[in-house]
């Protein structure tokens, strides 16, 4: 007989988080491993967002913060988010958490109820479909395909709308695809969701300036602002920042909402770190150019992973207008037979193949609910980025050798 409730069961670890498990043994194990599984910037956080963090201990700013986030940085999240999107929030329709994970996570357990569903479009972010299972909620998933940039139609939306419907989750620029929707596909979605009032929009909008057309990723509210009044957008500093470690996020939304989510976050974490509180306000607030240098950067080596990939059989990349990742389809390499007579039956096996054979570590598609695709990270060093394509248009040669 086990502790742990049925609901938990259900539930796996994080993809991402166990992969880093594998590679932390392999490492141990002297291998040499090229780790394209990050989902983090490698930059530094730079130096005046630590120095406020440093300035925040130094005056003794080490007290239990308010539980919906320090007034500061709520209105340095209010003037970001205006200056970004054009959309104005008052401080009561804010809430900083720890990490924009726990935004999201704060607002599923705030609003769903036991059999309430979820429209999340695939390929997602890996914890999604666990996080709204957790919540009680049914994760419903809606399928895209490579060929419209794993972007969702409007016909196709429709369609997986029902009754239940409690929340569409959208994420742009999407991890892991890098898709970012324009003004025009937002406002078409959004002619769908008028006619079901019932449905909610939930904006993972944490990459939203990670883009590479010099601009935010364009927000739904701003080609639909009527929607407001059922809209959560929820965004962090970790990406855009360099700070994944120092756990802040924050979201906007109506203010019932907020205030449901503050009593959630009241009674499980409390509130933010206070020092993390004072970095993030001194990001947000503080010169922009790091976030302009970072995009820049992702550009060049996305332009540098994509050039190699492109001679590679059997791989189809799609190239992502934003965040940091490239989303191969593979799918023409499986059924292929390994060199050491492995066979290459799903992107799983091809991914544990890639890693056995050169130290290269990558994510399956199937974690991101698109079998026979992988996921790529293109945010190390670009002597890596170079390093670790070469390795797998190596082995799609390879393979696709010996399925010929």
């Amino acid at each position: 007989m086990t502790v742990v409730s049925a609901r938990m069961r259900q539930v796996k670890l994080s993809p991402s988080v166990a992969a880093r498990i594998i590679l932390n043994q392999l490492r141990e194990e002297g291998r040499r491993i090229i780790d394209m599984t990050i989902g983090e910037p490698d930059f530094a956080t730079p130096d005046h967002i630590s120095k406020a963090a440093i300035d925040a201990i130094m005056r003794g700013d080490t007290k239990y913060p308010l539980s919906q986030g320090t007034v500061a940085l709520r209105k340095a999240a209010a003037l970001r988010i205006s200056l970004d999107t054009g959309l104005e929030y008052p401080l009561d329709q804010i809430i900083v958490s720890t990490g924009a994970k726990q935004v999201l996570y704060n607002a599923l357990t705030a609003t769903l109820e036991a059999g309430d569903e979820v429209i999340i479009p695939a390929p997602y972010w890996v914890s999604y479909p666990d996080m709204v299972e957790l919540s009680g909620g049914v994760p419903v998933t809606l399928l895209t395909q490579a060929a419209s940039q794993y972007k969702i139609t409007p016909d196709a939306l429709r369609a997986a709308i029902t009754p239940k419907t409690k929340w569409l989750m959208l994420n742009a620029p999407s991890n892991p695809s890098g898709t970012v929707y324009d003004l025009a596909e937002l406002a078409a979605l959004a002619d769908v969701l008028r006619d079901h009032p019932h449905v909610w929009i939930m904006t993972d909008d944490i990459y939203a300036r990670l883009t590479f057309d010099g601009g935010p990723a364009p927000h739904i509210l701003q080609a639909a602002p009527d929607l407001a009044d059922r809209t959560l957008a929820v965004n962090g500093v970790s990406k855009c920042y360099a700070m994944t470690g120092w756990r802040i996020g924050y979201g906007s939304g109506p203010k019932d909402l907020i205030k449901a989510m503050a009593v959630v976050q009241s009674q499980s974490t409390s509130g933010a770190c206070t020092i993390s509180q004072a970095a993030a306000t001194a990001a947000l607030n503080g010169p922009q150019d790091c976030v302009e240098d970072f995009a820049r950067s992702f550009k060049e080596r996305r332009d540098l992973a994509l050039t190699i990939l492109a001679d590679a059989p059997g791989l189809n990349a799609v190239s992502p207008d934003g965040a940091f990742y490239i989303f191969p389809d593979c799918s023409a390499l499986l059924g292929s037979t390994a060199p050491d007579g492995s066979v290459i039956a799903t992107d799983a096996d091809l991914v544990q193949y890639i890693l056995r054979k050169t130290g290269v570590a990558l994510l399956d598609g199937m974690s991101y609910g698109v079998p026979g695709t992988f996921r790529l990270s293109f945010a190390s060093a670009p002597d890596e980025v170079r390093e670790g394509c070469e390795a797998i248009k190596s082995v799609c040669k390879e393979l696709a050798e010996n399925k010929a």
